[in-house]
């Protein structure tokens, strides 16, 4: 009787689970661009971390800099955050344009990949930070993600340079 019911109450919360995961894919997918722009944090900026930001990646900085100007944790957050907005803004290329010029699959699928990997650096990072505060091994993790977050800005500024430039301004000002 108590297996029943729990195999019961798991299935509920998986299928709960994916109605709401569905409603959120809809929600974002009817998301205009000035909706997903103003998702962006601005708390922080990379523009510290490069002097070509957005243009090209060169980030220069050791990782202890790379740390000092991201003022830690909080650029990490910031960083983790925007990566998962700007891969909604590829999407969003993507879904919107032009069918004469369509867009590479191999940059959507590098943009998604730099995400993904920016996101677990993260994470490793602030790991690791909550347990030895700033030590080698979180400087190096912030300085990788860092890099990462770079290349991926040059490379949406790339993309919507080449296939959405009306809306570039708009990216390059959000950033």
């Amino acid at each position: 009787m108590i297996s029943a019911l729990f195999q019961l109450g798991v299935v509920l919360l998986i299928a709960s689970f994916l109605v709401a995961w569905r409603r959120s894919q809809r929600r974002r997918n009817a998301q205009s661009w000035e909706q997903i722009l103003m998702r962006l944090r601005h708390d922080w900026s990379a523009h510290t971390l490069s002097e070509h930001f957005l243009w090209r990646n060169d980030l220069v900085l050791d990782p202890e800099e790379t740390w000092k100007q991201m003022q830690g944790p909080r650029g990490l957050v910031v960083m983790y955050q925007n990566a998962r907005v700007m891969l909604e803004l590829a999407d969003f290329a993507v879904k919107n344009s032009d069918e004469r010029n369509p867009i590479d699959p191999m940059v959507i699928a590098a943009l998604r990949s730099d995400a993904m990997q920016i996101r677990l650096l993260v994470i490793a990072a602030l790991a690791q930070y909550a347990f030895m505060h700033a030590t080698a091994g979180v400087r190096t993790n912030t300085h990788r993600a860092a890099a990462l977050y770079t290349e991926m800005a040059a490379t949406m500024t790339t993309l919507l340079q080449q296939h959405a430039a009306l809306i570039l301004p708009d990216f390059v000002a959000a950033m």
